[in-house]
């Protein structure tokens, strides 16, 4: 599958947190994170030949990190740094020349966005980017706080709604919308 999306120099494809940990196996699995990888892998194929970047953005905890339900946060320990959960889900073929973007390093700070903390956005600047193009996981934490990120930022932002999977699945029309008032496009057209 491929989305209708025609890329160009001045776009970044944003792949969000396709790590092990995200998919099905995982300490914090999103049903359907596996399956978005045949679909996102086309999208990187078609972003690279047209000259877009690829951006991969990945949680990159420390052992004891502040969002860790036993340190008070809502989550189970996920993703943390050099384990194999933290690595990108192996279907993922992320070219070389991939940014890869880590987020949430620091103990004592979460992050769910791509641009929190990184510096993504003045980077993205500084190659001219326009407009970003966001898949990935989850929708509604980390891929909805990137492309609402993006959008503050001043990128045209367009969200691949068929490459995401969502935590609770039943927030995703919700999601949705919520983006699309702040300014995102959502697109589920599939390229004949």
């Amino acid at each position: 599958m491929r989305m209708k999306v025609d890329y160009g120099p001045a776009d970044a494809l944003i792949v969000v947190d396709l790590q092990n940990d995200f998919c099905e196996g995982g300490a914090l699995a999103v049903a359907g994170g596996a399956a978005l990888v045949p679909g996102i892998n086309a999208e990187i194929d078609a972003a690279r030949r047209a000259g877009a970047l690829v951006v991969a953005s990945r949680d990159w905890h420390p052992v004891d990190h502040a969002s860790f339900a036993h340190r008070g946060g809502p989550w189970p320990v996920h993703c943390v740094q050099d384990t194999p959960g933290a690595a990108f889900h192996p279907g993922l073929a992320l070219p070389e020349e991939a940014i890869r973007v880590s987020k949430a390093s620091a103990f004592d700070a979460d992050a769910y966005s791509a641009f929190d903390a990184t510096d993504l956005a003045g980077y993205l600047r500084e190659r001219g980017i326009r407009r970003v193009i966001v898949c990935g996981l989850a929708l509604d934490v980390c891929v909805k706080a990137t492309a609402l990120e993006a959008v503050r930022e001043g990128f045209t932002t367009l969200l691949l709604a068929p490459l995401c999977a969502a935590v609770d699945p039943s927030a995703s029309d919700a999601v949705r919308r919520e983006l699309e008032a702040a300014g995102v496009t959502v697109t589920t057209e599939v390229a004949p």
